[in-house]
C-alpha cells in the first residue's frame, strides 16, 4: 500500500511540474514561426496570434 500511495503522489507531482513547465515554454504562433523574412502583423489582423 505504501509503494501506491508514494507511486501516486510522485505521478502527480510530476505531471504538475511538467504542466508547468510546457505552459512556461509556449509561444503564440507568431512568434514560434516567424523568422528573418517572414511578414506576420499583428495577430489581431489575421489568423496567427492571441485572437
Amino acid at each position: 500500500m505504501k509503494a501506491f500511495l508514494s507511486a501516486v503522489i510522485v505521478s502527480v507531482g510530476l505531471a504538475v511540474l511538467a504542466a508547468y513547465v510546457l505552459n512556461t515554454q509556449q509561444q503564440s504562433a507568431d512568434k514560434a514561426f516567424s523568422t528573418s523574412s517572414a511578414r506576420v502583423g499583428d495577430p489581431g489582423h489575421n489568423l496567427v496570434g492571441m485572437n
